[in-house]
């Protein structure tokens, strides 16, 4: 059976903490190339869902159970990821506790919308203008 060659695919997840005042997320400082502070994500196992992927992903990066509350959107552009063609799925979530960096997150540290550290990963500069377009707004990232 001919079978297609196709993008990886991830999940990434920005996670807000809702027990700390102004709701910040967190950012994992990557322990492997490219290095940079990124969402916390990774890679979709065979026969996982990408919903199980990401709440999977944030236990293991950051030790925290979270409830996913929306997808923000999809991003593919192919340069996105230097390592190869990949796609994710971007989703907001939910968690209590604080962060403990685990897995491929050499660090893990909390932010807001206006501390933003200055070298980020992949694509996430975008992926974090668009959550804050979100935030103000309610509305998910537009199809591009």
């Amino acid at each position: 059976m001919y079978k297609p060659v196709t993008p990886l695919l991830a999940a990434d997840i920005i996670i807000e903490l809702i027990d700390l005042p102004e709701r910040p997320f967190i950012l994992i400082e990557r322990a492997n190339p490219p290095y940079g502070w990124a969402v916390p994500g990774g890679f979709v196992d065979v026969g996982e869902r990408i919903e199980q992927a990401a709440v999977r992903e944030a236990l293991e990066e950051v030790s925290l159970q979270v409830r996913l509350t929306a997808l923000l959107g999809i991003y593919s552009d192919p340069t996105r990821d230097n390592r190869g063609h990949t796609v994710t799925a971007v989703y907001i979530a939910e968690a209590t506790g604080l962060p403990v960096a685990a897995d491929d997150a050499k660090n893990c540290q909390l932010f807001t919308l206006d501390t933003l550290p200055s070298v980020l990963a992949f694509d996430h500069a975008q992926v974090l203008a668009d959550y804050k377009h979100y935030r103000e707004t309610g509305q998910v990232a537009p199809l591009r």
